[in-house]
């Protein structure tokens, strides 16, 4: 393993960076007084990058102890960072562990979801960029509460595994054009201290915090140029689009400070994507995507990522219409599945998807009334999905890949009394109670017609 170093186009030198070539380089601890961090960032100061690399290292080395942090922590809350201070700390915890050198390969490419219900984006948007002659060597995470995880959803289809050498992923990637492993322990470990710190001391919603969470293990992950999705709305983490675009702002500057191309979309959560939420049903609906035959809002998503990663890698001209081929074509669902028989997976699967295993069990929810469908809270899908077993509350929980929930109806559409408009899918009946209990209270039917938001809220890039 060997310390990479920046570059205008990435880091460069070998595949891994040891952290223990950056961190004793950086300032000891001893030689700054922790307290007077804190007491400069409580009276609104800002912070040099020296200081935020002293603070950040000695608490990844163990150093500095949680009580100290937990005050910068809480000052960072009330004062806020400057652009520049964001950005450093961002680089900061980036540099905490692994750096993923990825110059070997061409056109380099990152997709990030701030997470959200049925959301199996990923699944159909690598595969198209791959296809298009990027190349996706990505790191993913597993679902955590109401947001499920691309890991979770590719284990669905049988021997797949989320596990790959250093030399096969960078092989992979290079032959394939698709590599996805799930995500390194040390890999901006940083992040993780903090992240576990500000969530029992409640400093997690704190936009320059929450930025240089995610982008910190993004700029770590190694790829030049990152498509960021912004979810807005019920299913989401930022309820409101100016929340959304602040925090998408703050990530593409971020990107930039670290001479990355980052582009982001921000998209409606009110309802969940898809008419699919759970895991083997999820990719159920992307393969069908891959087809050409996927629903009308995850075709759109997919095409819009696709352009903007297009752009971000320095090719915009026809990228729609190639992003569109792709689907079309067959090339995308080619590249699919090559990565899963690459990576362990029966490509059975994905020829023949009605084979993986969904819930056996059936229950619908029907309308109460005549009218149009108002609503259907993708929090309360989310949840639901939750309480069949298909997702976890703490990491580590088993998930039962076969269960979620079916949208046989969206916002907007017309509704008549005794009408199914959502059907669960679930094993021996394990949670049904609670997940009708969520749905049901997630359910609005009006008299007018509602205006349903579009599913592209905005751009910044």
């Amino acid at each position: 393993m060997r310390w990479t170093s920046p570059t205008p186009n990435g880091y460069t030198l070998g595949l891994m960076s040891s952290p223990a070539s950056r961190t004793d380089q950086l300032p000891d601890p001893a030689q700054l007084n922790v307290p007077d961090l804190i007491q400069k960032k409580r009276s609104g100061q800002a912070h040099s990058a020296a200081e935020l690399n002293t603070l950040i290292g000695g608490y990844t080395r163990g150093e500095v102890p949680d009580y100290q942090v937990a005050a910068w922590l809480m000052a960072v809350c009330f004062q806020g960072m400057t652009a520049q201070e964001t950005g450093d700390l961002t680089l900061s915890m980036a540099r905490s562990g692994d750096l993923l050198d990825l110059s070997s390969l061409p056109y380099t490419v990152d997709k990030h979801s701030t997470g959200g219900v049925g959301d199996k984006t990923s699944l159909v948007l690598t595969p198209m960029l791959a296809a298009l002659g990027l190349t996706v060597a990505k790191m993913s995470g597993r679902g955590l509460a109401h947001t499920g995880g691309t890991i979770d959803k590719l284990e669905s289809i049988p021997g797949w595994r989320a596990e790959l050498s250093e030399e096969a992923f960078l092989r992979q990637a290079r032959e394939i054009g698709l590599a996805l492993v799930g995500q390194s322990s040390n890999l901006a470990p940083a992040d993780g201290l903090l992240y576990a710190l500000r969530d029992v001391t409640a400093t997690v919603d704190c936009l320059p915090l929450i930025a240089s969470s995610i982008m910190s293990k993004k700029i770590a992950s190694g790829a030049h140029s990152i498509v960021l999705d912004v979810k807005v709305g019920a299913g989401a983490f930022m309820k409101t689009i100016a929340d959304g675009e602040g925090l998408a702002r703050t990530m593409v500057d971020i990107g930039r400070h670290a001479g990355r191309n980052v582009r982001a979309v921000l998209t409606d959560m009110g309802a969940p994507l898809g008419r699919l939420a759970g895991n083997s049903l999820e990719v159920q609906e992307a393969i069908a995507t891959l087809r050409g035959q996927g629903p009308e809002d995850l075709h759109q998503l997919c095409i819009e990522l696709a352009v903007e990663a297009l752009t971000a890698a320095g090719f915009p001209d026809d990228a729609r219409a190639r992003a569109e081929a792709t689907l079309q074509g067959g090339s995308a669902l080619a590249k699919f599945r090559a990565f899963v028989a690459a990576q362990g997976g029966d490509p059975e699967y994905v020829d023949d998807p009605a084979l993986l295993d969904v819930a056996p069990g059936r229950a619908e929810l029907n309308a109460g009334a005549d009218g149009y469908l108002l609503a259907i809270d993708a929090l309360s899908v989310g949840r639901a999905v939750l309480a069949l077993g298909g997702g976890r509350e703490r990491k580590g929980e088993a998930i039962d890949h076969g269960v979620g929930v079916e949208l046989l109806l969206r916002p907007g559409e017309v509704v008549t009394v005794g009408q199914p408009l959502l059907r669960v899918y679930h094993r021996q009946e394990r949670g049904l109670p609670r997940a009708l209990e969520l749905l049901r209270a997630g359910l609005l039917i009006g008299a007018e017609r509602p205006d349903v938001p579009p599913l592209i809220l905005g751009r910044i890039g």
